[in-house]
């Protein structure tokens, strides 16, 4: 039960002004709430496996490497986001925060593939290596921390529908845009 908790707490507290938070928002502010939720929740599902399966390995990996992948997503996000974010699409179509009208689907299997690729090395991954090799329970591990960022993902839900009808979507990229490409630089500082 220490595992569990422990794992709860400490993904909880990395998680949240993390960018997975960030990018939960962003993404409930395009797509509605619910397969949104369904697609990260999932992609958290299968990160979190990963890193209490892989606990003493991810640890071992040396850490320029990992601070590289980390740095490389980042930047590759940050552009996605400052492009969307300054495109003149945006600018006429998205004045009022409208959301896309797609399938239920594509919006869940979007927020999965972008939220399991912002995993990749994350914080919270690490932690959940970090502390399955501490503990030696990676069950009670990987569920404490499934459920912490469970948790994190819903407070962005909540929070993205309340700005989703208030702000517009492109200023919400463009201020999550330049947030990713903070965390590169500062990814792209412990590489060196």
């Amino acid at each position: 039960m220490l595992a569990f908790i422990t794992a709860f707490a400490v993904v909880f507290l990395v998680e949240l002004p993390d960018k997975t938070m960030v990018a939960t928002l962003v993404l409930t502010t395009r797509y509605r709430g619910w397969p949104v939720f369904v697609g990260v929740v999932a992609a958290f599902a299968v990160q979190t496996m990963v890193g209490a399966a892989f606990g003493s390995a991810i640890t071992l990996l040396p850490d320029r490497v990992v601070a590289g992948v980390v740095a490389l997503l980042f930047g590759v996000g940050a552009f996605l986001l400052l492009k969307e974010g300054f495109s003149r699409d945006a600018d006429s179509a998205d004045e009022a925060g409208v959301r896309s009208d797609v399938p239920f689907w594509r919006a869940a299997l979007t927020s999965f593939g972008v939220l399991f690729a912002a995993e990749w090395g994350d914080a919270s991954q690490l932690a959940t290596a970090g502390i399955t090799a501490r503990y030696g329970a990676p069950l009670m591990v990987g569920l404490g921390a499934w459920l912490a960022l469970v948790a994190v993902a819903g407070l962005a839900v909540l929070v993205g529908r309340k700005l989703a009808g208030r702000l517009p979507t492109h200023w919400i990229q463009r201020v999550a845009g330049v947030v990713f490409a903070v965390f590169g630089v500062v990814a792209l500082t412990q590489v060196f």
